[in-house]
């Protein structure tokens, strides 16, 4: 597979999976960027890949997560959300969805991300893993303390 074919192919999924785990939809797209042009940089190698999405997505995440470590990077939530780029304009769908989105934030970055790939990726503890660098069992750990921090959350904002 050719660099073009593969962005055109998997390109806007990088930016979808910018955005889940960043929740914002500038920072995905730059998140992309950066992602293809390092995989462009070591087109040959990535390709070689037995999978050259699961390594492009890895660069992806290890930006984030850098991103996230950086002194001048603040996620702040949004007082609104951009309806147009998230869901259709109905009511309980938007509320949903800013409930959703503040929860998240709650989230420690690597708690956000593996969430994000275990269930927007539907990816398993091992792939997980290995995106990550980590072990399973890290994945586990971390996947049962970020459901806990949401269910909390939930639980606050419904008493």
């Amino acid at each position: 597979m050719e660099f073009e074919e593969y962005v055109s192919a998997r390109g806007q999924e990088l930016v979808r999976l910018g955005f889940t785990v960043s929740g914002d939809y500038q920072r995905a797209e730059d998140l992309a960027q950066i992602a293809l042009m390092q995989a462009f940089r070591s087109w040959r190698k990535v390709r070689k890949a037995d999978d050259p999405h699961h390594y492009v997505r890895r660069i992806l995440i290890n930006e984030y997560l850098s991103m996230t470590r950086r002194r001048s990077f603040t996620e702040s939530p949004a007082a609104e959300i951009d309806v147009e780029r998230t869901v259709p304009d109905h009511a309980a769908e938007v509320a949903n969805s800013d409930a959703l989105w503040r929860a998240l934030a709650e989230l420690s970055a690597r708690e956000r991300v593996v969430l994000v790939l275990r269930y927007y990726q539907d990816l398993d503890d091992h792939t997980i893993a290995e995106v990550l660098g980590i072990k399973p069992s890290s994945v586990r750990a971390t996947v049962s303390r970020a459901l806990a921090t949401l269910r909390k959350t939930r639980q606050s904002h419904h008493v």
